[in-house]
């Protein structure tokens, strides 16, 4: 039936209740687990708008690289855990949804399983539309929102 299962997270509790379901998928499919953290890119412009000036000057693409790495490493730590087999890791930069769904079609992803809603607020869902919302309906695949 499904052979990868790619599992959208940001550190959030959301995406956490969304690989939980990833992995009792794996237990009745054998199917692998990709896991992908996106983080939004930013120029050097937008970073030279912020009011803080650290002392020395670090792109927030760097910045927000490492954090995704972290993101992802504290994901498989918890699939692993949990008893997950066949679990890999990515992070990439750009637009999430966008982002999740050019994954998953370069992956042959047969499933892809996201949270209901991340770190953005319900405000931003409401006025620009949830990323789960978006993957769902751009996706070539099933897609799973928990």
């Amino acid at each position: 039936m499904f052979k990868k299962i790619l599992v959208a997270v940001d550190g959030s509790r959301a995406a956490l209740n969304a690989l939980d379901t990833a992995i009792e998928m794996q237990s009745l499919t054998q199917a692998e687990i990709l896991l992908l953290c996106v983080f939004k890119h930013h120029s050097l412009f937008e970073a030279s708008l912020s009011m803080v000036r650290p002392q020395e000057i670090q792109i927030p693409d760097q910045a927000l690289n490492e954090y995704a790495r972290e993101v992802v490493e504290q994901a498989k730590h918890h699939a692993k855990e949990q008893g997950a087999s066949q679990v890999r890791g990515f992070v990439k930069g750009g637009r999430p949804s966008k982002t999740i769904v050019n994954f998953a079609r370069d992956k042959d992803i047969d499933l892809i399983v996201l949270g209901t809603h991340g770190t953005h607020s319900d405000k931003d869902g409401m006025l620009l539309g949830s990323v789960s919302h978006r993957v769902a309906s751009l996706a070539h695949c099933p897609t799973l929102v928990v």
